[in-house]
Formats: C-alpha cells, structure tokens, sequence
C-alpha cells in the first residue's frame, strides 16, 4: 500500500525535479486552493462593511435629496410631529410588506419568486425584470397622513445602469426632488443628469395627467409643456433613458398603484 500521510507526500513532491509534471501540478493545484480560501475570507470579512458603505452613502443621498426640497429641512427640524419612516411596499399588491422588512429585504431578494419578468413591451426603462420589493421612504405630518414619498427608480441608460430616487409630494400629484444616485453616463454629456441645475427643473412638475397616465418627461429640445424638462443638448439617449425611467415607474408596472393607495391612505 501506498503511503497516504499528507506531510511525507507532499515533502515526496517537492523533492521532484521542477521540470516533474507531477509537480507542477501539485504545485498549482495547492496555490489555487490557498488563493481561493484567502479570496473567500476575504468576501466574507468585508461583506458588512461593503453593505455598510453602502447603507452609508444611501443615507448621504437621502439626506442631499431632502436637504434639497424647498423648507423640508425646517419642517423636519421644527416640527415633533413630522417623521420619516422607512417601508417595503409589496408592488403585486400595492401594500406594506407584511413579512419583509428593510433589514431582511436583501435576502427575500435573492429569491426569483420575488422578481417580475417584464415583456419588450412593458420593460420601457431596460430593466429585463423588476423586483417585487421596494424600500421606500414615507415622510407623514402631524396627522399621521403621508405628506411625502421618497421612491428609489432605475433604468438603463447609454452607458449603463442609472438608480435614482424621486421624491413626489402634493398629495402624490408633483415632483419635489430628483436625485441621482449612481450613473455610467459620458462626462461633460450625459453626465449632467447629476448637476443640481438640471434636476431643478423637475421640482413642482407633475407626474401624470389628468387620466392618470405618465406624462413626467425629457423633452426634445426646449420644454413645451408642463410634464417637461429641457433636454441636455447632445445626449439624446441619456435624455430619453430618463423619460423611460420616469414614466416606468411612475406608471401601473411600478409605483403608480401604490401612489393611488397613499393618496387613499392606505398607507
């Protein structure tokens, strides 16, 4: 029988000649398995913190957005009966989650069964599928009434993915704030989404009109009616990416049923 103890059979390959195939094999075969534990300590390891930068610039972002609504600030600082609440709405059913919450929200999303697959058709804003679980934000007044609805949106763009959030108030009717969170659009072009100036223009437009429809909107060049922004000369696909975005998730596959549920106070 051979000999099978692991000390003497590795000390037995390392006294092959280096030219040994046997060796070299051994050799790489032992160096793959040490580079695959280390890399896997090491996601292990900085999991938490990656998740934890993350909530971290999210809470950066969120508090830019507010700080940009006009007097929210004050009324947060001044007002005992104001708060902000966090929510997972259930958009199959337009509804708070009953069995997700934000600190379990991760997880409910590796399942497919929390995933919609969305038609050429439907999928205007590139996504391929949409999740069923969205973290919102819920700013509601003395009277316990939503005053405010903070909602995360996404799409693709021309250079990739872009997550933004919208803040919609006045009974859900109008825009308070856009905010953009993350993008890969072309610098100096697309990349003025993110400038203050041009997210300005969306404060105080509404989102749909007078049927309910989607209307909140890029225009082609100049803004001509009131759902419209100006365009952002020389980015066409960015300006229309935007417009997708918008009227995705302001409409029946995304927020749309759950607005009309705050607006009922449902919420």
């Amino acid at each position: 029988m051979g000999d099978w103890n692991p000390i003497r059979l590795w000390r037995s390959i390392l006294a092959l000649p280096n030219e040994s195939r046997t060796k070299t094999i051994a050799v790489a075969f032992l160096v793959s398995i040490i580079c695959a534990a280390m890399v896997t300590g090491a996601t292990v390891i900085l999991r938490p913190i990656q998740a934890q930068n993350r909530a971290m610039e999210q809470q950066a972002r969120l508090e830019t957005l507010l700080a940009e609504i006009p007097g929210l600030s004050e009324i947060l600082a001044n007002s005992e009966g104001s708060a902000l609440s966090t929510v997972v709405v259930d958009l199959r059913r337009a509804e708070a989650s009953t069995e997700v919450t934000p600190a379990t929200l991760e997880t409910a999303m590796a399942d497919t069964a929390n995933w919609t697959e969305l038609s050429p058709q439907e999928d205007i804003a590139g996504l391929g599928s949409r999740a069923d679980l969205k973290q919102i934000y819920l700013l509601r007044g003395p009277d316990d009434g939503v005053k405010l609805a903070i909602l995360p949106i996404s799409g693709t763009g021309y250079g990739g993915p872009i997550e933004a959030m919208i803040a919609i108030g006045d009974n859900m009717t109008t825009v308070s704030a856009l905010a953009i969170m993350s993008h890969s659009e072309t610098p100096g072009l697309g990349a003025r989404i993110d400038e203050p100036a041009w997210r300005q223009q969306f404060v105080g437009k509404p989102i749909a009109d007078e049927t309910g429809t989607p209307r909140l909107s890029v225009a082609r060049g100049r803004a001509t009616t009131e759902f419209e922004v100006d365009a952002i000369t020389g980015a066409t696909r960015t300006n229309n990416a935007i417009t997708r975005m918008l009227q995705f998730w302001l409409g029946p596959r995304g927020y749309g049923p759950t607005l009309d549920a705050i607006r009922r106070g449902d919420f």
